[in-house]
């Protein structure tokens, strides 16, 4: 039974039609105007004035540019680079963990999952702290490796050790899922340990490895931090911070910043096309729904050089970069370096200080995650029900447009909200305010709780619709009593990742943030601007921890494993 003839039953169809009208009506104003908005900005260099003149004239002078080009090709060298480096450090261990019997898996899926709840700008300014000149690694082991840092090779390196928990979990899981019994048959017919893997195992698991390669690829393009930090210093431009560099740097490009924001988007949303078309053009069923147990191999010999791998691997990707956070946060001056009569606790003294801006800055982070995560919970719950109960005409567009912010980068939904909202014809001025920030975490977070609204609804059964109808309830009392707690468990982890997200969220908060608010991130940022990296840690080893145990309580409440995957 479909949500028309439900619609038809009710008391009252009128609040069923109207809740439907509002939520499209804020999913058009909440992804497609700044999108629409870019565009016009784009096409019409005098849009932002008013004007419609000049149509396409920015277009040769921008894309002839050779500043473009070289952010281009940089933009597509590193993307490339740090998928390349991901394959060949992700996919080894991803498969290692599940067909072996590696000593503790459990536990080095954990320490994988931390990289993904430090900010890549934290992780990339904890490197620099490190392998600088009076760093930690020479006051350790006198190794000083700025130069290597501060370089192609230094980025790609940092930007890895950020993403390659996406590319090992979606290995494993998915060569988990595949189970041994294909392999073993391969084993019964003759074929080696080896050849089953590259001829059975690895070409069932494409799907997966490309599906987070290509994740790998749109999440480096639209990465901020570490371009912004280790970049800049290298020399070493981007598409993402050529967009800040015109929004930010006198004279003020606004057309150029359009122009560059849609080339990131076009990158952007060819990696998912890619990603498509890949696990679509031939058939890679595994799965019958008869029971497979994943047969894991011994190690034998090969139990202390894999220990090594995973070791050394967890060391660069967890230990450095929180040691190096702490380090700084618990040290009193950098200059002091690691002695004993150098630690103190005078940074997060300084955090409780009201006249250090510390407090007011987690606040308004908290309170901005609370409300992202309540407005995305209940819109995504209602586009939710849109797009896989009611047969409505343009719900596929409704689809379309929750989840695009997949493919859009943080500083395109940026750029897009100050050109929608940052015109005199609104009634009402939201340019400026604090209302800006909550849209644009909104828009940028707006596909978890779809996602997974979606998800849970396709598993309900539409019986318990039917009897809500038949005892008279109408759509409003239907959803609230009904449909809500059915979807709460997965609602309400799909907001606790909102919120764990937003808390943190950096390029759009320096994008959009009105004069006088700062959030965590900002305030980390600006601290290391203004010379003050121990408070800037303090609030980060906050900020990591406060994330790390909501991700331990998020997989605690779902009892399932974290929506990092593909």
């Amino acid at each position: 039974m479909r949500s028309t003839a439900f619609f038809a039953g009710l008391r009252a169809p009128n609040s069923a039609s109207l809740v439907m009208w509002l939520t499209a009506l804020a999913v058009l104003m909440l992804v497609g105007l700044p999108l629409l908005f870019i565009v016009l900005q784009a096409i019409f260099p005098g849009f932002s004035r008013g004007e419609f003149a000049g149509a396409f004239s920015h277009f040769a002078a921008t894309l002839g540019n050779a500043d473009l080009i070289r952010l281009l090709l940089n933009t597509l060298q590193l993307g490339l680079a740090v998928v390349l480096v991901c394959a060949l450090l992700a996919v080894p261990l991803g498969a290692l963990r599940a067909l072996t019997r590696v000593p503790g898996g459990a536990v080095w899926d954990i320490l994988f999952l931390i990289p993904f709840m430090i900010p890549p700008f934290i992780a990339a300014l904890s490197w620099m702290l490190t392998l600088q000149p009076r760093g930690y690694a020479q006051q350790l082991i006198g190794l000083d490796a700025n130069d290597f840092l501060f370089s192609f090779a230094g980025i790609v390196f940092v930007m890895t050790l950020n993403v390659f928990p996406v590319v090992y979990f979606a290995v494993s899981r998915t060569m988990m899922s595949i189970g041994g019994r294909y392999e073993a048959a391969a084993r019964v017919s003759g074929a080696s340990r080896w050849r089953a893997f590259w001829r059975i195992t690895l070409p069932l698991s494409t799907p997966g490895i490309a599906a987070s390669l290509l994740l790998v690829f749109a999440l480096t393009i639209e990465e901020f931090g570490t371009p912004a930090t280790l970049g800049a210093q290298a020399g070493y431009d981007v598409l993402v911070t050529g967009i800040h560099n015109r929004f930010s740097d006198w004279p003020i490009d606004i057309p150029g910043a359009a122009l560059l924001s849609l080339l990131l988007v076009l990158l952007a949303m060819v990696a998912f096309y890619l990603q498509h078309w890949l696990v679509t053009r031939r058939s890679y069923v595994s799965q019958t729904g008869k029971p497979s147990a994943n047969v894991q191999s011994e190690l034998g010999v090969w139990r202390w050089p894999v220990l090594l791998l995973f070791g050394v691997t967890a060391a660069a990707a967890v230990a450095v970069p929180i040691l190096a956070v702490l380090a700084t946060a618990l040290t009193r001056t950098l200059s002091g370096g690691l002695a004993l009569n150098n630690w103190s606790l005078r940074h997060f003294d300084a955090l409780l200080n009201h006249s250090s801006g510390a407090l007011p800055a987690l606040g308004t982070s908290l309170s901005l995650a609370v409300a992202a995560a309540l407005l995305t919970g209940i819109l995504g719950a209602l586009v939710g029900y849109l797009v896989v109960r009611a047969q409505v005409r343009g719900r596929r567009v409704l689809d379309l447009l929750s989840l695009l912010p997949n493919t859009m980068p943080g500083i395109v939904i940026a750029v897009g909200l100050i050109l929608a909202w940052n015109q005199r014809f609104w009634p009402v001025q939201i340019y400026n305010t604090g209302i800006m920030l909550l849209l644009a975490y909104t828009c940028l977070l707006l596909p978890y709780p779809v996602r997974y609204s979606q998800a849970a609804l396709r598993q309900m059964s539409e019986n318990l619709e039917a009897a809500a109808r038949v005892s008279g309830a109408g759509f409003i009392t239907t959803f609230r009593r009904i449909l809500l707690p059915a979807l709460a468990p997965s609602l309400v982890v799909a907001m606790l990742l909102v919120f764990a997200i937003a808390s943190r969220e950096l390029v759009a908060s320096l994008m959009v943030a009105p004069a006088g608010t700062v959030t965590v991130a900002t305030f980390v940022f600006s601290q290391f601007e203004q010379g003050s990296p121990g408070v800037g840690m303090a609030m980060s080893a906050v900020a990591i921890f406060t994330t790390t145990g909501l991700l331990v309580a998020l997989t605690v409440f779902s009892g399932k494993r974290l929506p990092i995957n593909p």
